[in-house]
């Protein structure tokens, strides 16, 4: 059987949520015995093809973007080509484009796509895009949700209840790197031996401006991974509120995140708006056995951190619920400790990257067998 993946960017062009989830399928899926192809635009000049653990990744060359939705005229081919080769297509939504080339290729083949978010932001384009949207998820054989409480909030995934499942995110902790004892002690000195963590890019709805207002007043340290779009803002942010505690790193290597998860007291996770559909450096930080803060939007945040269980559930946009949040977990170690425990406990429960792959290739074979 072979499984062609499209979405806008991939590994190891890009590394964001969505590409790490189609990485440890398409890998992992390989490992089953599935042929995978993953097709992705990019810009940078790199070879077409590339063999990725076991996996295929194509590219197609992106001409442009406008609303962070990439066009490529190349894509309409390189598409149809490796279409006409797959057994099923694995979509990942949003991307309008996608839609458009599902369409004008009319390439008659099982499809799935992965509902990784109700489109947020860009609330005028939507109603020009809606139609689409419709017509494109209407045309799917299945649909698949990232968590429960996504799939129970999301007023578009409702219209669609007969064909859509859930299958939550998994990751392989396997692949992450172990960090030499030289990098835990570097980070040890550095960020001193209790700290706060979050990882992540660093865009509007992470929450971030509202976890520097709730820093106020605290000498709680907490060490910001990441760089994004709104790290300078961020930065001037903390500078005007006088937080000493606040350590920005930037974008850092995997070892080094790793290092810096393994020795984190917890791990703050802020975000405030659905934009933020699952969490997975949440979902991290429950792999690595942290106690979580995390605040309650109606999607797969609250499916990974189990109020009063895994750690601490607040109200998005409150920055003195998450102070005292903080200050309970900084003030209760045994419990953070406890919180801990059960959070990676969840995550060799339900988010595997065996498991969640193992229901993907389930779901393959249904489909190709019909």
């Amino acid at each position: 059987m072979r499984v062609l993946h499209f979405y806008k960017t991939s590994f190891p062009d890009s590394m964001g949520g969505v590409e790490q989830v189609i990485n440890q399928i398409a890998r992992g899926a390989s490992k089953l015995g599935v042929r995978m192809d993953v097709l992705s635009l990019t810009s940078d000049r790199v070879p077409r093809t590339i063999e990725i653990d076991g996996y295929l990744a194509h590219r197609a060359r992106l001409n442009f973007q406008v609303a962070s939705t990439g066009f490529s005229i190349s894509a309409f081919l390189r598409f149809s080509e490796l279409a006409k080769k797959a057994d099923v297509i694995h979509y990942h939504f949003p991307w309008p484009f996608m839609d458009a080339v599902h369409f004008l290729t009319r390439i008659k083949k099982p499809t799935v796509v992965t509902y990784h978010s109700d489109i947020i932001r860009q609330k005028n384009l939507l109603r020009l895009y809606r139609p689409l949207q419709s017509k494109f998820l209407a045309s799917m054989d299945r649909i698949v949700a990232t968590s429960p409480n996504y799939l129970a909030t999301s007023n578009v995934l409702a219209r669609y209840p007969e064909k859509t499942c859930v299958i939550p995110i998994g990751l392989d902790k396997a692949t992450y790197p172990q960090p030499s004892c030289e990098r835990l002690q570097f980070w040890r000195e550095k960020c001193g031996l209790k700290f706060f963590l979050f990882v992540g890019l660093l865009r509007y709805y992470k929450g971030l401006h509202i976890l520097l207002q709730a820093a106020q007043d605290t000498n709680y340290p907490i060490v910001i991974v990441g760089a994004g779009p709104i790290e300078d803002e961020l930065k001037a942010q903390a500078i005007q509120l006088g937080l000493s505690n606040i350590h920005f790193l930037g974008h850092l290597p995997d070892e080094d995140k790793v290092a810096l998860l393994t020795l984190s007291y917890g791990v703050l996770f802020p975000s405030h708006l659905r934009s933020e559909a699952f969490g997975i450096s949440l979902l991290e930080g429950a792999m690595y056995g942290k106690p979580m803060i995390s605040s309650e939007i109606g999607t797969g945040t609250t499916f990974i951190n189990i109020a009063d269980e895994t750690g601490l559930v607040v109200a998005p946009g409150d920055a003195v619920a998450l102070r005292q949040a903080m200050q309970y977990l900084w003030e209760h170690q045994d419990e953070a400790i406890q919180m801990g425990r059960r959070a990676e406990e969840r995550y060799w429960k339900y988010f595997t990257a065996d498991r969640m792959v193992g229901e993907y290739v389930k779901l393959y074979h249904e489909l190709a067998g019909k």
